[in-house]
């Protein structure tokens, strides 16, 4: 391992992060190709999974490829689905070095990627960048090993926690630093998810907006039985951006088929405790293929989200006011009785959001 190889796998990995949001159910893969020390080729996974990254970055480079090193931030892939494997079009570019942080753990991959790399000549090197790759790839891993997608949930709260007053008045808690900082989150997970509460009283658009041409989050509602108004925003836009319905069994029939109507989608949920189970309803979501998820509230999803131990990762945006006891709070109940039961997390870091702060947590490795 070289300067140079660390270099070139930072490079790797931050155009990996390029495809976060459009690429699932594929993971972000990066792509760097070096030859005599300069770059002649690289690439991200494209919208929609393809071409994957390796193959647009071997377009680029053309006959340059040959006996140069590959910066790949995921092993290559070794099946054919839609396209041919990335580890054969390698070899056959006369790629002579792959780097790689870490295995894909999909089965269909699952280390024969660098066994056929190994076995046709090609020189592999595993470990560099791996601990970054592994966060950056946490949804799909997630998705494997665990059938659901990573989650994110974003808290934009008071210093007193609240995200409303007694009246419902939110908008706006925190400034526009914040809200462009949302939109950004939006725009690297492949779903954006809201309860019903918040749809019914924010009537929310959950799309992506100042970015440009972007492949845009699926919007996910959760809501038993529905509830949420026909002439709403996420009902008359339902045709230009997928919008699922995650709903109970309960779910009156005309109202299912006045939301498929207007061009939702609709994902049955099992219920438990009168609720819709987020567990159950996760694993209905990365059956679809969804590797991120982006929670935006409100208060009773967080809660439950949290209560079932079931948010990777929490972006707080804090603003400098106070609305007290009377107002809503951020998150619902969790039926915590002692310190011991309640949630943990990591503080990864903190920094300014305009007049707003904006801290990130991950779930506590002690549990």
């Amino acid at each position: 391992m070289t300067p140079d190889d660390r270099r070139h796998m930072a490079h790797a990995l931050g155009l990996g992060r390029r495809g976060m949001g459009q690429c699932w159910p594929n993971p972000a893969v990066g792509c760097v190709i070096v030859r005599d020390g300069r770059v002649v080729g690289r690439g991200w996974t494209q919208p929609g999974g393809r071409p994957h990254a390796e193959t647009v970055a071997l377009d680029m480079a053309g006959g340059a490829a040959r006996g140069a090193t590959a910066y790949v931030t995921l092993e290559p892939c070794a099946h054919h689905g839609q396209t041919p494997p990335c580890c054969a079009a390698l070899v056959a570019a006369g790629i002579a070095r792959v780097v790689a942080p870490i295995a894909d753990s999909d089965p269909r991959v699952d280390g024969q990627g660098f066994d056929h790399l190994r076995k046709h000549g090609v020189e592999v090197t595993t470990g560099i960048g791996a601990e970054q790759a592994l966060l950056d790839h946490a949804g799909f891993f997630m998705r494997v090993s665990q059938q659901r997608p990573w989650v994110t949930l974003k808290l934009a709260m008071t210093l007193d926690g609240r995200i409303a007053t007694a009246t419902g008045e939110s908008k706006w808690i925190t400034g526009p630093t914040a809200r462009g900082a949302v939109h950004a989150l939006r725009a690297s997970h492949d779903a954006v998810m809201v309860g019903a509460g918040t749809a019914r009283s924010d009537d929310p658009q959950l799309t992506v907006r100042g970015f440009g041409p972007h492949r845009q989050p699926v919007r996910v509602v959760v809501s038993r039985l529905i509830d949420v108004p026909l002439m709403s925003q996420l009902a008359q836009s339902a045709k230009d951006v997928p919008l699922w319905l995650c709903h109970g069994p309960e779910a009156r029939s005309e109202l299912r088929s006045a939301w498929e109507g207007v061009g939702a989608r609709l994902i049955p949920c099992q219920i438990t405790g009168g609720r819709i189970d987020p567990r159950a309803m996760l694993r209905s979501l990365g059956a679809e293929g969804l590797t991120r998820v982006f929670c935006e509230g409100g208060g009773q999803l967080a809660g439950s989200l949290l209560m079932h131990d079931l948010v990777d990762e929490l972006h707080v945006f804090s603003a400098g006011m106070a609305l007290g006891a009377e107002g809503y709070p951020g998150i619902g109940a969790l039926g915590v009785a002692r310190l011991d039961e309640a949630p943990r997390f990591q503080l990864v870091d903190v920094s300014p959001a305009g007049k707003d702060i904006h801290h990130v947590w991950r779930r506590s490795k002690n549990g």
